[in-house]
């Protein structure tokens, strides 16, 4: 295999042009080998082959810098750039970061996960070259999907007027994660089938000298465009046009479906599920707490029930809007509810400020606006929460997915610092269910209460269905729900971790003898103080369970309450940290947070 000789740039360099058309059958198919065993981004990654070879083979990296806009599309850069084996040795496949790290390799400059950053990014780096007198080229490769977000425009924007060295390849593919959205991608509509020509180009009116390439998986053709490029002085833009999930059929015909995928059957294209190997405590503790029957079967996930109660809404009441923003299966969306939503759903494409935004203005206009994301993405909207949102107290709607340590976990897209974003921002009412009834409950209030913007923090570790119906009175703002009353030790477990809180409870009974308080608060954002000090009566010890990270977070309110008296707190969750690619019962284990070793904690603290 001529992949086999491959262990830099400079090996690249020694192929033939004319075999490079082979070669990027064979990365196509390391790639689909390794997608299939471990799960990643297909689609993205097969579309670029073809560039990301032509890239290595005209350009000098890492002297010249390469820079990839999310990153998740740079598979074949790290083949190229010394990192074949852990493509092509199943022992070695979690080796690689599924982004850019330069931790791993001199080629890659960023480390980045999240959208439209590529051009500001590299724009420092034209910037500090030109100051330092240097000469070599700053490459950027951005999806049309990723052109959405406003920090692309920003750039765009930035550079347009630097008037130096700046090649930015826009790799246009028809698609985002899902379909595109927004006026921009009528214009690239139009320069596609105009093959270049328009009578409006967004690119050159940002100040950008333009290219067109119609077939941007023909490596040849590619490498003479590149060539053209190089050490140009000026701003230009090659847009390419490019087949997303090419070589793999399934992929092909489904392309929002096999953006990222779990493993699969590389026959069938099936998903392949790993064998279920032993439960965590906390999923454990989840599992035992879903007593689920087999009619709700039907609507197993916070997804799949969000999405049906939302387009029951839709159908039933027409201020109903549901906006997502490139992400619509996040709230189980699928093609069909978005045609059959109509007007009723919007996407705004890459663009989770406008998201808030738009739901600001839709709340404030007398719609009722759910905004449903991705808890990793949020924080590129806080501006937006705080101050477009929270300040005018505009009551929108907000579902947070997957902002869990169970959530993804990757260093880009950690989801654990949400209660501390969220849960300290003026006005905004979060809140945590720790089943379905609850959820249910807190969707039904927060969207006819017109006092306050309200969040829910979706829980992440399954669904849990208890059969009783929540008649929770939400309006009456920080009431918590103390399910068990004990004495000495009371355990506050918010969200999807009471489960985990109840079977401490279990446990510390069992051990210590302990009749332990269980408290549910439902709410993140504020404290039930009556009950809180009422606990003062008759308890020494209480004990907070969390799913995120503990500073500014919900246990640490209840310390500070507790501080001028004679309490003692003990906090449990994730200390502030980035951890990358792990796993979360390890994860879990190195910060204290097992039965074990909180049942010692308390142990020791009690003896005390």
């Amino acid at each position: 295999m001529l992949l086999d000789s491959i262990n830099s740039p400079a090996d690249l360099k020694k192929i033939p042009e004319n075999e490079l058309g082979e070669l990027a059958k064979e990365i196509r198919q390391v790639l689909i080998t390794k997608l299939a065993a471990h799960g990643g981004h297909v689609g993205p990654n097969l579309g670029t082959v073809e560039l990301e070879i032509a890239m290595h083979y005209v350009f000098n990296s890492p002297v010249d810098r390469l820079v990839f806009d999310v990153s998740h599309q740079s598979y074949a850069h790290k083949i190229i750039t010394g990192r074949r084996e852990a493509f092509t040795d199943p022992s070695k496949y979690d080796e690689d970061s599924g982004f850019t790290n330069p931790e791993e390799s001199e080629h890659d400059w960023f480390n980045i996960g999240h959208t439209s950053t590529s051009i500001s990014l590299a724009s420092g780096l034209a910037k500090a070259r030109d100051l330092a007198g240097d000469h070599y080229n700053v490459v950027t490769v951005i999806g049309d999907g990723s052109l959405s977000g406003g920090e692309a425009f920003e750039g765009f924007d930035v550079v347009g007027e630097m008037g130096t060295n700046f090649i930015t390849i826009v790799n246009d593919n028809g698609m985002s994660i899902a379909e595109n959205h927004g006026g921009l991608y009528k214009n690239l509509k139009a320069l596609r089938e105009g093959n270049g020509v328009a009578s409006t180009n967004y690119f050159t009116a940002m100040g950008f000298d333009y290219r067109f390439l119609k077939d941007g998986n023909n490596v040849e053709e590619l490498i003479a465009a590149l060539r053209e490029l190089k050490d140009i002085d000026h701003p230009v833009v090659l847009h390419i046009c490019t087949e997303k999930g090419l070589g793999y059929e399934p992929a092909e015909t489904h392309k929002e479906i096999w953006h990222w995928h779990n493993p699969f059957d590389i026959a069938t294209g099936k998903t392949v599920h790993a064998a279920a190997g032993k439960l965590d405590e906390v999923q454990a503790a989840t599992a035992a707490a879903n007593n689920a029957s087999a009619a709700a079967d039907e609507l197993a996930s916070y997804e799949k029930l969000s999405a049906q109660w939302l387009m029951d809404k839709i159908e039933h009441d027409p201020r109903f809007v549901v906006i997502t923003s490139g992400t619509p299966m996040v709230v189980n969306f699928t093609k069909e509810r978005r045609d059959k939503a109509g007007k009723q759903f919007v996407d705004v494409g890459i663009a989770e400020e406008t998201a808030v935004a738009m739901a600001s203005g839709l709340a404030k206009n007398g719609a009722i606006p759910v905004y449903a994301f991705s808890g990793t993405f949020v924080q590129r909207a806080y501006d937006q929460i705080m101050q477009d949102l929270c300040i005018n107290d505009n009551p929108a709607v907000l579902l947070d997915f997957s902002s869990s340590v169970y959530g993804m976990n990757d260093v880009t897209h950690l989801s654990l610092c949400d209660i501390a974003m969220m849960g300290n921002i003026p006005n905004l009412v979060y809140l945590a269910p720790t089943c379905a009834e609850e959820y249910v409950a807190m969707l039904e209030w927060a969207t006819t209460q017109r006092d306050h913007p309200v969040a829910i923090r979706v829980p992440a570790t399954g669904m849990v269905v208890t059969g009783v119906k929540d008649t929770t009175d939400y309006s009456k703002l920080n009431t918590f729900s103390m399910t068990h009353r004990g004495s000495g030790v009371a355990i506050v477990g918010i969200g999807d971790f009471f489960p985990f809180a109840e079977s401490l409870a279990k446990r510390l009974n069992e051990e210590l003898g302990i009749d332990a308080t269980l408290i549910n608060p439902k709410f993140i954002t504020g404290l039930d103080t009556a009950m809180l000090a009422d606990l003062e009566r008759d308890h020494t010890l209480v004990l907070t369970l969390e799913d995120g990270q503990l500073q500014g977070g919900f246990g640490e309110k209840i310390a500070s309450f507790y501080g001028p008296t004679a309490m003692r707190v003990k906090n449990y969750g994730i200390q502030k940290s980035f951890p990358d690619r792990y796993v979360p019962a390890q994860l879990l284990a190195q910060n204290g947070v097992t039965l074990a070793d909180m049942t010692d904690d308390v142990r020791k603290l009690i003896a005390e």
